[in-house]
């Protein structure tokens, strides 16, 4: 197979699933089944035909809006479909084909996917992270970082965020984080172990003071404005699987 009918196809399978993940997206915080029934219009609940749920092309075809009732399509349709077409071709440019390349595809659809939700809902669904780190451990067994830096990684991801969020509440007698941000970091640790974790901790932590600081300065937000965790600790653990090894190898040199 050419490299670039790879990262093609690579593409238009992460198109496909983006779209599956779009229902996930949708469904999972209404506690609502993924594949019972077809996809509707979440204004009219016409189902829809096969020809509106190609990726990315029938939302543009169709102008965004439904064809029965013209009530506007939110536009995370078509940028789920992009971003996971995107991240399917760059891992496999990254990656290369074998047990690691799977491991990493079904790492970061659970980060799009919570990504997504964290920032609607504010919701991390334990559906997603707790057979999350089953899967990510039993991967390691066989890929990277290996089953006892997974397994140290389930503890250390879980555990500080467990500590920071019970000391956070002895402090100022208030909720600072949720459990289901210690269950993804969690999960995070068992894909891709307790080193890079950490690194994904210190990205997301940077990440959402640097977007908490922009809000309160431009007054879209105070100091208790509660900031969805989980969205942050996607993109620090995405940054963190595919280059934070360089990252963390830069950091030691300089001592």
């Amino acid at each position: 197979m050419t490299e670039p009918f790879a990262l093609t196809f690579a593409a238009l399978f992460g198109a496909i699933i983006g779209s599956f993940l779009n229902v996930c997206i949708h469904r999972l915080p209404r506690n609502t089944s993924i594949v019972w029934p077809a996809s509707a219009c979440p204004s009219c609940g016409r189902s829809l035909s096969w020809f509106e749920n190609v990726p990315i092309v029938s939302y543009v075809f169709l102008g965004g809006r439904c064809r029965t009732c013209r009530a506007p399509i939110t536009a995370r349709y078509p940028i789920v479909e992009g971003l996971t077409a995107a991240l399917f071709a760059l891992a496999w440019w990254y990656y290369g084909p074998g047990p690691l390349l799977a491991s990493r595809l079904i790492f970061v659809c659970a980060l799009v996917v919570l990504f997504a939700i964290d920032l609607e809902h504010h919701l991390l669904p334990n559906i997603i992270t707790l057979p999350g780190i089953a899967i990510g451990f039993l991967l390691s067994f066989i890929t990277p970082p290996g089953w006892q830096s997974s397994l140290i990684g389930i503890v250390v991801g879980g555990g500080v965020l467990y500590l920071i969020a019970e000391g956070y509440y002895l402090v100022r007698h208030e909720e600072g984080l949720g459990m289901g941000d210690v269950k993804m970091l969690g999960m995070v640790g068992a894909f891709i172990g307790w080193k890079l974790t950490l690194l994904s901790l210190m990205i997301a932590s940077f990440a959402g003071t640097i977007v908490g600081i922009a809000l309160i300065v431009t007054r879209r937000g105070t100091m208790k404005y509660a900031l969805p965790f989980g969205t942050f600790l996607a993109i620090g653990a995405a940054a963190s699987a595919t280059v934070g090894q360089t990252i963390l190898d830069w950091y030691f040199r300089l001592w």
